[in-house]
């Protein structure tokens, strides 16, 4: 079953990488240039996702702090940009972690249903929509993440995969979590926490998770780019510098002392969460000011 979860990744891998250069060969691909800068924050950000801190979090922060991408486009630019260098971390982490592969499967195509669904709505969203989405889905992943660092989230428990009731649960969960992967906020955390919930080993969330996001970004980010509702530049550097950063620190670094750099992430998180409502406040207000008032 792992040979055939690892020929139907690279199914869907091909499909999505020729489906991207055809479209974006119509937006004038030939004509687009990532920086060295778009490529140094897919490394950065794709390292980070390989260590388990995830990329979401830390990719829209900067595109927000350096305004690099306009905000109703920063959800599909992740996905879009962010989905190859995923799948590489899936190949590696799927081969190397042992895990039930019924659980493994079922919460795989759980996540890419959800994907798929939040896809479609989130890619129509007007800008100001996008803003509150993303700046509340932000302060969920600082949550989830302040959780993870304190040390109060279930410890979990020693088994590979689950089945009835739990497999249930883990599915409906991944689901949630798929869809809420296409507004920007990472399914890292929060599958660990319901990995250990649902008492299996805390090791198994990294294949879960990994094969999850590999799966579902590809077919999410279908939806994002028959939209064009993401920053092409962008996306190609996330994909360019990412790949890379996910095979130096897979194979070379494989771990670091983080505790500090986890800490700051959380601070950046919901500084960005902050800047991205007020932005949303800012739009309404612009919006109200913009009615003409009807006169006696």
């Amino acid at each position: 079953m792992k040979t055939a979860l690892f020929i139907a990744l690279g199914v869907v891998t091909v499909s999505f990488v020729l489906f991207w250069i055809s479209a974006a060969r119509k937006r004038g691909l030939h004509a687009v240039r990532p920086s060295p800068f778009d490529a140094g924050i897919g490394f950065f950000t794709n390292f980070l996702d390989t260590l388990g801190i995830g990329s979401f979090a830390t990719t829209s922060s900067i595109f927000k702090l350096r305004r690099l991408v306009p905000d109703e486009q920063i959800p599909g630019t992740m996905n879009v940009g962010h989905a190859l260098p995923t799948v590489a971390e899936a190949f590696i982490y799927i081969a190397l972690v042992q895990v039930d592969l019924v659980t493994l499967v079922a919460m795989i195509a759980a996540s890419c249903a959800g994907a798929w669904f939040g896809a479609g709505t989130v890619s129509r969203w007007p800008r100001r929509t996008v803003q509150i989405g993303m700046g509340l889905a932000l302060i969920g992943a600082a949550g989830f993440m302040l959780l993870s660092q304190l040390q109060w989230i279930p410890g979990g428990g020693v088994a590979l995969g689950v089945s009835g009731v739990k497999l249930g649960l883990a599915i409906a969960g991944n689901f949630m979590l798929g869809a809420l992967m296409t507004l920007g906020i990472g399914l890292f955390a929060p599958c660990m926490i319901l990995v250990a919930m649902l008492g299996m080993n805390p090791t198994v969330a990294f294949p879960i998770m990994m094969g999850s996001c590999a799966f579902l970004m590809p077919t999410g980010s279908v939806r994002f780019v028959r939209e064009n509702s993401y920053n092409l530049k962008s996306a190609l550097g996330l994909t360019i510098g990412g790949i890379p950063g996910v095979l130096i620190a897979a194979y070379i670094v494989k771990s670091l002392p983080l505790y500090a750099v986890k800490w700051l992430v959380i601070f950046v998180v919901l500084y960005t969460a902050a800047m991205m409502l007020r932005s949303a406040m800012e739009e309404r207000a612009a919006a109200a000011a913009a009615v003409p008032s009807t006169g006696d």
